[in-house]
């Protein structure tokens, strides 16, 4: 597998990154994982906008799915070469409602699914193209999911947006790559079931042995350096800040 890093700001872009996305691909097949504030713009530096093959969208917040707007517009107004076949969208319930909301003037209640072919996440497991995926439900205040996505042996676990909880574990259980949200900064906010801090992020790839883990959704206000000495304070493993145009060989 390959993972690349579209954008990985958290809550809104910084100054050097788009909101949430990562494009993960294998043989061939091209899987983005949410699609933030400016993730489409940058999409477009790693693959051709008519090149993904599904999309994951974790939950519904805006810094994790608004550019989908974007995309549709791109799609269904595509006249030169014709309006691509509806791509795969698995989302949590209400997804295309929401969509659809947030666009504000489709041409009709059901332009979305025109364009987007809709599935409904829940826990469990599936395939998606030639990745074997485990998902389940995460600590979040909304309906949000941590993935786990298997090919060949190898394994990535993205954990979207969360605080501490034992389905994240469960999911980075040995994992070779734990892409972890670290939004707050230890010893600062203490608000629980809405996001990690950089030790409680470490903390969970400690205990859950993966082998490497990378820190994202890290939103402009929070010091990103700090939060990577306190998850190496609990984790001993390969540990950085995720940065916009960061590739790993999986």
């Amino acid at each position: 597998m390959k993972l690349t890093v579209v954008g990985c700001s958290g809550s809104f872009p910084s100054a050097e990154s788009a909101c949430s996305s990562y494009l993960v691909e294998a043989d061939g097949f091209r899987l983005l994982l949410d699609m933030g504030n400016g993730a489409l713009g940058e999409l477009q530096r790693h693959c051709g906008l008519y090149d993904l093959d599904a999309i994951f969208l974790s939950h519904l917040h805006a810094d994790h799915c608004i550019d989908m707007c974007g995309y549709f517009v791109a799609c269904y107004y595509r006249y030169e070469g014709g309006r691509p076949a509806p791509i795969p969208v698995y989302g949590p319930e209400g997804t295309e409602q929401r969509l659809t909301t947030a666009y504000g003037d489709t041409p009709t209640a059901s332009s979305m699914s025109e364009v987007f072919d809709f599935h409904t996440l829940k826990a469990g497991s599936f395939d998606i193209g030639p990745f074997s995926v485990r998902t389940e439900r995460v600590s979040h205040p909304v309906e949000a999911y941590g993935i786990r996505m298997e090919h060949a042996g190898r394994s990535l676990t993205y954990s979207g947006d969360t605080g501490v909880c034992d389905a994240l574990h469960d999911l980075a259980d040995g994992t070779d790559l734990f892409l972890c949200e670290a939004s707050f900064t230890h010893g600062k906010e203490d608000i629980p079931n809405l996001h990690l801090n950089g030790r409680e992020a470490g903390a969970h790839a400690r205990r859950a042995n993966v082998g490497r883990m990378v820190l994202t959704h890290i939103p402009p206000w929070t010091d990103a350096e700090q939060n990577l000495a306190d998850a190496r304070a609990v984790y001993d493993g390969p540990t950085e800040i995720a940065a916009p145009g960061a590739i790993y060989e999986i």
